[in-house]
């Protein structure tokens, strides 16, 4: 695993002592090798050093402060000095000019200043930034011009058009050589912009177009606070420029370009850390290219790269030994291009654009300012055959490609809609969509669905047939086309028989459960009783009884039974049948067992790819809203299976946050934003998930605890051993003796970043995954801000109340949580209340 902080160069300055500082350079005070430059409020330090194992010497800008020192810029990294040079010195020169001169008095490095002033002094400003200014204060040249490899706030990168000029940053050609280095970053001057990295000549990482808000081919830039960076293009001059801000000086922070390529963004909160890095060192798809010509990277697929609908791999040989990057060629020739060879009287159809969600668009866009819409911008390129894909994007406009797609990349989150012409005869309609009208229409549906078998009162079947019946006349399929109902009866008779539908009579659900006894009890949610059983067959089941007194049942059981019929996933929950008779609905699960910690860490794993599924795999996106340990059921292999889906939320698309003015789950598991402000998203299930790891590893619930007298929730209790280095002591003493410690210690410290206050500082279940593995270094959590100290896990169902907000007042049975006054903001638009039960 590569550590960061072995980039940033722990230099030694030429003499181990400096025995002075001093606060300009002045044509009577200049710099001498004992001596260094310090910023007004002491942040940076310029001087004389050497980076570690190297007998040259340089003068440059470090942090003063901060351990291990970081430089951020370099005077004369491409002609340093002799080490064994103890009289250099770096002077205001006859002319002017800021110079560094050798122990020969030779001029080793200039600013090359033309404008002479009688007097001029260099001084170093808090930002970083090293100014020459006249005797009016003048500035006449600035470090922030030249930059090396780091990207201070303030300081710009940018590119001229019309005089060719570009201002970029270089790399270090290694950790202990500033000269520069093969690895460049900058902008394009295309419209609209992008960040880019070339290594020597050859394109290495591009980070999308800007969208006036963001580069829309980083996801991360989704979900941070944006006001920072800026991009500004003036299409008439051709110059653009992008810098970021540090408006308020509360952090320490900048992008570099290391001797490897790699793209960070570093911060300090009592030492360095990297928020951001690109190309990432677990993703391949981030360097240009990886896939070649319409090929299509997804790091999270079962193979990096896949070609384009309506292409194949210009060479299997080649993509069988994982060498992607010739790409992938067309399947079938485009109906426009045949249009062109045809006869005035052929007729010959028109192409198609297939759609694909979440992308990262390609490179060379083509930006048509005069199209207004998406329906133009789709009509544009409809009418002209060089044409092979069009993106439009609110915030850019109409982005249209006629050479090679190149870079694709499939994201998780984020990413735009990209449409790819196509020869009609490369649509791919799958014939899975072809379903048989009949007396088992039910089954059969449920069938093709997803291999799932799902079931309801008879009023629901009949509305469900309907709605069937209704789609599949939508879609232009015909009941008289034989040949594709036959064709669908054979796909049906291939699937597997414990996918198929089976209709229990409830006496055979009594027999399974002896009755529904007691003894079976598996236990007990929103919707009533989970029994064990076990079938005629000897297969194990479990079965969801809904409580006839139930206040939610109904329509959380239709959902979830709507929900998981479109999701199959070998770490969620299968249904194998169901029973309607009389007012019994029931579904199916597994028993649990004590588990040691190598099971216990698989299960937080089949967790957490049945969660990443759900958010990122399956056909329809699904925010489960209701993730605990009671809904987690293990199979007779110990495999965990998310289930109850009763309060489940589908989306199609890109939405990624969604408002509810009803709140539903349970107690310590919801996140803040959702139980306090009802938004919720993909990273209310994370946070979920996080309280459920630290639940797995304890094997305590997540309130009630006491520690040191109080009654604390599981994530303070989590927190006070973690800050106190303790993080073990979290571990089960039933097992405490056989476990990995560090892998105890990933999972703490990956439970704790999931339950962060904040959505944003949460990771996505795709990092988590990597996190998970020891693929992806874990950032220090935050303390969590919001606890609930109570030793009760009461369902949440909230109700108004006059005078204070509707989410902040719980009903529990005949019990009520009164707000007592408000505490504190944690963030924009949220307070934390005092609340008591009233009887």
């Amino acid at each position: 695993m590569r550590v960061h902080l072995c980039l940033l160069l722990v230099f030694s300055l030429f003499q181990a002592v400096q025995s002075s500082t001093i606060s300009s350079i002045t044509a009577s005070s200049p710099l001498d090798q004992n001596q260094t430059l310090v910023s007004p409020s002491q942040i940076f330090e310029l001087g004389f050093f050497m980076p570690n194992g190297s007998r040259k010497q340089y003068v440059g800008i470090w942090y003063k402060n901060m351990t291990p020192s970081r430089v951020v810029w370099v005077a004369n990294r491409d002609k340093p000095l002799e080490g064994t040079d103890q009289s250099a010195s770096l002077v205001i020169g006859r002319d002017g000019n800021l110079k560094l001169l050798d122990g020969q008095q030779s001029t080793v490095w200039s600013t090359n200043v033309t404008a002479k002033s009688n007097y001029s002094a260099a001084v170093l400003w808090d930002s970083g930034n090293l100014v020459l200014q006249d005797r009016s204060a003048n500035e006449m040249w600035q470090s922030f011009d030249e930059p090396t490899d780091t990207l201070l706030p303030n300081m710009k990168i940018r590119v001229n058009l019309k005089t060719g000029k570009t201002q970029n940053l270089v790399s270090w050609k290694g950790e202990d050589d500033p000269s520069s280095g093969s690895f460049v970053l900058g902008i394009t001057s295309e419209t609209p912009p992008q960040g880019f990295a070339w290594n020597g000549s050859s394109p290495y990482w591009r980070s999308g177009p800007w969208d006036k808000s963001k580069f829309i081919g980083i996801p991360i830039m989704n979900s941070t606070y944006l006001n920072n960076y800026d991009l500004q293009q003036n299409i008439d001059q051709g110059t653009s420029y992008f810098y970021f801000n540090n408006h308020s000086n509360s952090y320490f922070g900048y992008f570099f370009i290391s001797s490897e390529g790699s793209i960070e963004f570093v911060s300090w909160k009592n030492g360095w850390s990297t928020f951001w890095e690109a190309p990432a060192t677990t993703n391949h798809c981030d360097i240009y290219g990886t896939c070649g010509p319409f090929g299509v990277c997804d790091s999270l697929g079962s193979t990096m790269c896949r070609c384009l609908k309506g292409f194949k791999p210009r060479s299997d040989e080649e993509w069988k030994r994982g060498n992607w990057t010739g790409g992938c060629l067309r399947k079938t020739e485009l109906n426009c291009q045949k249009s062109a060879r045809a006869a005035a009287s052929t007729t010959v159809e028109k192409d198609v654009f297939g759609q694909m969600k979440q992308m990262k668009v390609p490179d060379s866009a083509e930006y048509l300012l005069s199209v207004a819409d998406k329906e133009g911008c789709q009509s544009w390129c409809q009418g002209n055959c060089s044409c092979l894909a069009f993106s439009y994007v609110d915030t850019i406009g109409c982005m249209v490609w006629s050479r090679d797609l190149l870079d694709l990349q499939q994201f998780s989150t984020a990413g735009e809609d990209l449409f790819i012409r196509l020869a009609s005869a490369d649509t791919g309609k799958p014939t899975l969509t072809i379903l048989i009208i009949s007396l088992s229409t039910v089954s059969v549906i449920m069938l093709f669905g997803a291999g799932t078998l799902v079931c309801g009162p008879s009023r629901w079947r009949e509305k469900f047939r309907k709605m069937k019946i209704q789609r599949f006349l939508r879609s232009g399929v015909t009941a008289n086309k034989s040949e594709e109902l036959i064709t669908a009866r054979k796909e049906q008779k291939k699937q597997d028989d414990a996918s198929k539908l089976v209709v229990y009579d409830l006496d055979s659900i009594r027999l399974a459960t002896d009755n529904f006894d007691a003894k079976n009890k598996l236990g007990q949610g929103g919707f009533g009783l989970v029994y064990k059983g076990k079938l005629n067959d000897g297969r194990e089941i479990a079965v969801k009884r809904l409580s006839s007194n139930s206040g939610q049942g109904i329509a959380e059981f239709k959902n979830e039974i709507l929900l998981i019929s479109k999701l199959q996933h070998r770490n969620l929950m299968r249904l194998f049948g169901c029973c309607t008779e009389g007012d019994e609905k029931n579904t199916n699960s597994q028993e649990k067992a004590k588990l040691s910690w190598a099971m216990r860490f698989r299960i937080i794993q089949g967790v957490t790819r049945g969660l990443l599924y759900l958010h990122r795999d399956s056909y329809l996106r699904v925010i489960h809203r209701d993730l605990k340990v009671s809904n987690i059921h293990l199979d007779e292999e110990m495999n965990p299976k998310i289930s109850d889906f009763g309060l489940a939320r589908m989306f199609e698309g890109t939405q990624v946050l969604v408002n509810t003015s009803k709140v539903a789950g349970t107690f310590g598991y919801m996140s803040p934003e959702y139980a306090m402000g009802g938004m919720f998203s993909e990273k209310s299930d994370v946070y979920s998930f996080g309280v459920l790891m630290l639940e797995i590893i304890s094997s305590k619930k997540n309130t009630g605890l006491d520690y040191l007298g109080q009654h604390l929730s599981l994530l303070t209790y989590a927190w006070h051993l973690w800050c106190e280095g303790r993080g073990l002591d979290l571990m089960d003493e039933a097992i405490a003796n056989a476990f990995s410690p560090s892998e105890v210690m990933r999972c703490i410290q990956l439970g704790l970043l999931c339950v962060q206050d904040h959505a944003t500082d949460r990771p996505n279940m795709s990092a988590v995954v990597l996190m998970l593995s020891g693929q992806s270094d874990l950032p220090e959590p935050k303390q969590p801000t919001i606890t609930f100290h109570s030793s009760t896990t009461p369902e949440v169902h909230l109700q108004s109340c006059p005078g204070i907000p509707s989410t902040l007042l719980w009903l529990k049975e005949d019990k009520i949580l009164r707000c007592i006054s408000s505490i504190q903001f944690i963030f924009p638009g949220i307070r934390v209340y005092h609340i008591e039960w009233l009887e």
